[in-house]
């Protein structure tokens, strides 16, 4: 039986005097993220070749609950208060996945 989840990818480019600061604050982010009822899973990673590049990868339960994480407290105090004000750039992108 196929299973299928919504799959985010985002892509951001940190402020170069603000990358150790993201990344702190990405650690907070999963934790919360990853207690929310339709996240399966909430991986970051950080560039080796160029470190203010962070990849994000974020697995819903589906579209709805990528929809419901937007509206947590979390990202709201943690990413659009203190993350994104420290990005240069941020890229999103949004799958249906069916395995």
């Amino acid at each position: 039986m196929a299973q299928s989840y919504f799959q985010v990818v985002v892509r951001y480019t940190v402020k170069p005097e603000e990358t150790e600061t993201v990344l702190r604050l990405l650690g907070e982010m999963a934790a919360a993220t990853r207690a929310e009822e339709a996240n399966l899973s909430y991986e970051f990673f950080q560039g080796v070749e160029d470190p203010t590049r962070i990849v994000i990868l974020e697995r819903y339960a589906d579209a709805a609950g990528f929809t419901a994480h937007r509206d947590y407290e979390h990202v709201q105090s943690i990413g659009a208060a203190q993350i994104i004000p420290r990005l240069e750039r941020r890229t999103i992108q949004t799958f249906e996945v069916t395995e």
